[in-house]
């Protein structure tokens, strides 16, 4: 396409020709003559280690090789989740659980490892005898279910979190992440702080879900902490699962 110039009419002038060559043909011979030793002297030099492999370790049999169980690793497996029969006692940690204390009342709930640091609310039964959860208009609020044991006391102490609500992550969203091992504090209102430990974690069914083990008399303290999982449900507006942490009460101190 012919050109216009930015401020005036007419097309644009045809560009000059080339200037003449001058000693481009000379020029050229050189390269050429070049770049033809340099291939010859390339190929001599693949001829002669292709003739002597093992004296550039190059034969099959002289190859090191990484072993494949030293091969780097490119992630560490999940956790497996605790499964058994619902009338099988909770999970114990690794560890000897501390003496229980005597009865208080939970107002905060701290998992560092997962950035859980919250106020935990009494609550009790709805109409329908199924236990109440916390309001959904605040989001970092776990609730406590004050007909069974307070936590660190003889006896499982349940807590209870949101997942998510309609417009944001709660709670226990980390909760599925939590790992045997981890500890939870629970402080008191007595000023004391009871330290758990974790056991295991479970996802059930809400159609199976283990009564007897979240609920079951024991004769240490334990702490059971109860979210959703699975999958959501629109049509009923729920998840099909429960996400269960057994831990036990292995230490206290006061705050």
């Amino acid at each position: 396409m012919s050109g216009y110039y930015p401020y005036g009419g007419g097309e644009a002038p045809a560009p000059p020709p080339p200037p003449e060559d001058k000693g481009g043909t000379a020029l050229k011979t050189v390269l050429i003559g070049a770049a033809i030793a340099g291939v010859v002297t390339v190929v001599a030099g693949m001829l002669i280690v292709f003739n002597s492999p093992a004296e550039y370790g190059l034969a099959g049999n002289d190859r090191d090789t990484l072993a494949l169980e030293t091969q780097p690793k490119t992630g560490q497996p999940e956790q497996a989740l605790f499964q058994a029969p619902a009338n099988v006692p909770p999970p114990l940690p690794q560890i000897t659980p501390a003496p229980p204390m005597l009865p208080s009342t939970p107002v905060k709930i701290v998992i560092k490892r997962l950035g859980i640091n919250a106020p935990i609310k009494s609550v009790g039964l709805a109409k329908d005898g199924s236990i109440e959860v916390p309001p959904s208009n605040n989001a970092n609020l776990a609730g406590w279910y004050r007909n069974m044991s307070t936590p660190g006391e003889v006896g499982p102490a349940v807590i209870l979190g949101h997942k998510d609500t309609a417009t944001r992550a709660a709670v226990f969203a980390r909760l599925p992440e939590i790992k045997n091992g981890d500890t939870i504090e629970v402080k008191r209102q007595d000023k004391t702080t009871a330290v758990f430990t974790v056991g295991g974690v479970e996802q059930a069914s809400k159609k199976t879900f283990p009564t007897q083990r979240v609920y079951g008399a024991q004769d240490n303290a334990q702490l059971h902490l109860i979210t959703c999982g699975g999958t959501y449900n629109r049509s009923t507006g729920h998840y099909t699962d429960n996400v269960i942490v057994y831990a036990t009460m292995t230490s206290s101190y006061r705050s």
